[in-house]
């Protein structure tokens, strides 16, 4: 019996005790927020302040604000929907309880086709239908208010609770290069066409994000690679005579550093050697504006980064820098070559346990150490004339 209701038991994520109180305290404050402004608009006894489904999606947006299921035009779409289907069903069909069933059947199809899926909808749709008599003397203002009213609040709610917390929301999907090549983590083991193969296969829809289920299968691989014996660490191919800037660094001195040095990026430190960012040639080329006297900050950009600070910005290096995600020195160059990938980076900076540096990694750094690691991994096909190889 023990066995079976192990069975039973969901194989969830695991996450950290700090995440599940952020998912607990962005539901609390979300329908918190979401029933107050509708009270204060309209009064508690005006129409339906609050309606249940809208717990649902709370759990969704909060929980689990990267799942497809979450997004945006799956809870707008998703509720609107249903509402609309709710209703006319209510008008259409008199038994309540055919209509309930025809209501959430259809929204589902709808839902699907309209590639806004959300399992709280459905609860809107039998709301609609089954509300009593203040939800029926609505009628399709119903769509309107609560449901257009109380989604709306809520995202907007979970945009501003996730962004501050952390959490990157709407979940997008990660930004390519813009030619027809696939990305460069995809180029090795398993191809997109296989995973896609594989989940036409399995025919059932997952409340996971492709893209997600994807990065996670090239960590996967990258992990067993890392497995291998032998595995060289950033500490064997870093430069350790590193050329950096400080963050109030003018956008002219880090062009003379970088051709001074014909050196393509500098980490960013602050006083104590604390790895800020990394400046590289592409965020000159980029988020720099240019005149005979040199780079400088655009007006776009000081607007942007304005809004985002909530102060103007100087133009400095703090300015244009690309925040990254440092190794460190016993990193192993399988996962060195993934995070590269991922963050379309060609250069990482190390850093020791408190978080300060101590070297640069650069894709020059990595592709001999990579071959020499292939070639231990194989001393015959290392050793094997290269006309002798079959074809």
């Amino acid at each position: 019996m023990r066995s079976l209701l192990s069975r039973l038991l969901p194989e969830l994520t695991p996450v950290s005790q700090r995440e599940r109180l952020r998912s607990a305290a962005g539901a609390l404050l979300g329908i918190l927020a979401t029933g107050l402004v509708c009270r204060a608009a309209i009064g508690p006894e005006a129409a339906p302040v609050l309606i249940a489904p809208m717990g649902a999606s709370a759990v969704l947006l909060f929980a689990v604000p990267a799942s497809p299921l979450a997004q945006p035009w799956s809870i707008l779409g998703g509720n609107l929907v249903a509402a609309l289907v709710g209703v006319t069903a209510t008008m259409w069909v008199p038994d309540p309880f055919v209509a309930a069933s025809v209501a959430i059947g259809l929204a589902i199809a709808l839902m699907m086709a309209l590639r806004c899926l959300h399992p709280p909808s459905g609860a809107v749709a039998l709301t609609a239908v089954l509300g009593g008599p203040a939800i029926r003397e609505l009628g399709f203002g119903f769509v309107l208010w609560p449901v257009a009213a109380n989604s709306l609040l809520l995202l907007a709610t979970a945009l501003l609770f996730n962004n501050l917390t952390g959490r990157a929301y709407p979940h997008l999907r990660p930004a390519g290069p813009r030619t027809d090549d696939p990305a460069p983590s995809s180029r090795l083991g398993f191809l997109a066409s296989d995973l896609d193969a594989a989940l036409e296969d399995f025919d059932q829809l997952l409340d996971v994000d492709r893209s997600d289920l994807e990065q996670i299968l090239r960590r996967v691989q990258m992990r067993v690679y890392g497995r291998r014996p032998g595995q060289t660490t950033c500490a064997a191919i870093m430069s350790r005579d590193v050329i950096g800037l400080a963050p109030d660094d003018s956008l002219a001195e880090a062009l003379r550093l970088l051709r001074r040095h014909r050196i393509k990026a500098l980490p960013v430190t602050d006083e104590r050697a604390r790895v800020l960012g990394i400046v590289t040639q592409t965020d000159l080329l980029d988020k720099a504006a240019w005149d005979r006297s040199g780079p400088r900050l655009g007006l776009g950009r000081r607007l942007r980064l304005t809004v985002e600070r909530g102060r103007a910005p100087h133009g400095c290096a703090a300015d244009i820098m690309t925040a990254v995600e440092p190794v460190t020195p016993d990193t192993p160059l399988a996962e060195l070559v993934l995070k590269m990938a991922e963050a379309a980076l060609h250069h990482l900076p190390v850093v020791d346990p408190d978080g300060r540096l101590v070297g640069i990694v650069s894709q020059t750094d990595l592709i001999p150490a990579l071959m020499a690691d292939a070639g231990a991994g194989d001393p015959a096909r290392a050793r094997r004339p290269v006309d002798a190889v079959p074809a």
